[in-house]
């Protein structure tokens, strides 16, 4: 393999959001190849579970979109208040400013996307055991990562979001998922506009390692 290029592709996969190009068309064609590559994925017991559902019908993402928003601004309120009890007095911390700001602009264009796709695994979190919710989200969560990157490695964006989820079951009856089937995310596709993307800045990884037991350091 080559290192370089592999490590390019998971070191820059971004979560786009101010950057997705909102008026070029995304071949349906490269959304199926990604999606063939993505399956590749390990599932719980060989399950293959799952099942994907892409939107390009503009009253559909529409009115997905309209919900994503609602959704989004109850949960940005939420956190709103609760920064304010804790005397941050802001929405999120001053180096988070950048995602806030491209998050509300995702939320109020989430229905112009090109593509939306929402990753689906038959089956039902609810009333489950810790293990078997891992295991079904296991079980497509994976796939929906390796989709994610076979986006990227061919020029497009995407986003992992899930406040759709606050109103699941409308977005199934838009969609006819079934009752049984869970949506795990969704996920707007679009080519992104200006450069490449670069690594983000993170908290070393040695210092959220733990070797043995919880807090030891090598």
């Amino acid at each position: 393999m080559n290192l370089k290029n592999v490590d390019d592709v998971l070191m820059t996969t971004r979560s786009v959001r101010k950057r997705l190009d909102f008026e070029r068309d995304v071949p349906l064609d490269l959304i199926k190849e990604c999606l063939e590559i993505a399956i590749q994925a390990p599932t719980g017991g060989n399950s293959q579970g799952w099942h994907f559902v892409v939107v390009t019908d503009p009253a559909k993402k529409a009115a997905i979109g309209e919900l994503y928003r609602e959704s989004f601004f109850i949960y940005a309120r939420a956190r709103d208040e609760q920064a304010a009890t804790q005397g941050q007095g802001e929405l999120y911390e001053q180096q988070q400013m950048r995602v806030v700001k491209s998050a509300v602009y995702l939320a109020n264009n989430m229905g112009r996307v090109p593509v939306m796709v929402i990753p689906c695994i038959h089956g039902r979190v609810e009333n489950l055991g810790t293990m078997a919710q891992a295991g079904l989200y296991g079980s497509i969560l994976p796939a929906t990562w390796s989709f994610m990157l076979a986006l990227r490695a061919r020029g497009l964006g995407a986003a992992w979001t899930t406040l759709h989820l606050r109103y699941e079951k409308e977005v199934a009856a838009i969609l006819g998922i079934p009752d049984d089937v869970t949506q795990a995310a969704l996920l707007p596709v679009a080519y992104y506009t200006g450069e490449d993307f670069q690594p983000a800045k993170r908290i070393p990884a040695v210092e959220v390692t733990s070797w043995n037991q919880w807090g030891e350091r090598p």
